[in-house]
């Protein structure tokens, strides 16, 4: 039987029972929030997907991302799923620190939540206004905010600036300018990439007054205002990784096949 490739969302879900081991799906599946089994699904029946089902589960999840990632977050990120988390976790930050809580699926800066300090986070999980799941970290104070557009050789980096907001998203009114990634910091970004499938990504940092560099999130997608890379040239790069990994994949089966 000859391998089926499926590059529309809506004739995967189509012929989804037709599909058998070895079929592949190019590019990112569109899910709602009930339907990432799916995935799951795929994968367990040896359907190949574009870009990797990890990375996919990866950017529609920020509590996934700081499982899978914390060693390269902030020091104190961790992860509150249920009340439980929260009780043993508020002992462990100082109780006059302020933190930031992230709230799961969303993105842009409107799930960054700040608090005066654990006890606020606390109170507010208890009372039933903070819904779980969500990503704890301390709040660092004078980070610099920098997003790094990975897409293959292509590299983009600049920083993201408010004075006004401790969001330095731009559309939350910061401004960007060209940042000089360090041969250290870029090989951070591939062992991020490489530990949650990424074939290439958006990934934002945080960097401390003393230069430590820490992912802040990672997602397949994101948004462009302030690179100096444009729209089309982005697509395009991610459609030329799309088929190289597809003619990867193919030349395997037909050496398999030999």
């Amino acid at each position: 039987m000859s391998v089926r490739i499926l590059r529309e969302n809506k004739t995967l879900f189509s012929r989804y029972e037709e599909l058998a081991a070895g079929d592949i799906v190019v590019g990112r599946i569109r899910l709602r929030p009930s339907e990432e089994g799916l995935i799951a699904d795929l994968l367990h029946r040896g359907i190949q997907l574009i870009p990797s089902g990890l990375s996919q589960l990866c950017s529609r999840s920020k509590v996934l991302q700081a499982q899978l990632l914390r060693q390269f977050m902030g020091p104190g990120t961790c992860v509150i799923h249920d009340r439980h988390d929260m009780q043993r976790c508020v002992g462990s930050f100082d109780a006059r620190q302020a933190v930031v809580c992230k709230l799961d699926r969303a993105n842009g800066g409107t799930g960054i939540l700040r608090f005066a300090s654990i006890e606020d986070v606390y109170t507010q999980t208890m009372l039933g206004s903070l819904r779980y799941p969500f990503v704890l970290q301390p709040f660092y104070s004078g980070c610099r905010d920098v997003r790094v557009v990975m897409l293959g050789e292509l590299i983009d980096a600049y920083e993201r600036h408010n004075e006004d907001n401790f969001r330095h998203n731009l559309h939350f009114g910061g401004t960007a300018k060209p940042w000089s990634l360090s041969r250290a910091q870029q090989e951070l970004c591939v062992r991020i990439m490489k530990r949650a499938g990424f074939p290439y990504a958006h990934l934002d940092f945080l960097v401390s007054p003393a230069g430590a560099f820490w992912l802040s999130e990672i997602n397949l997608r994101g948004g462009l205002r302030g690179a100096g890379i444009s729209q089309s040239d982005y697509l395009e790069q991610v459609e030329n990784i799309h088929a190289r990994m597809l003619d990867a994949l193919l030349n395997k089966k037909v050496d398999a096949g030999n």
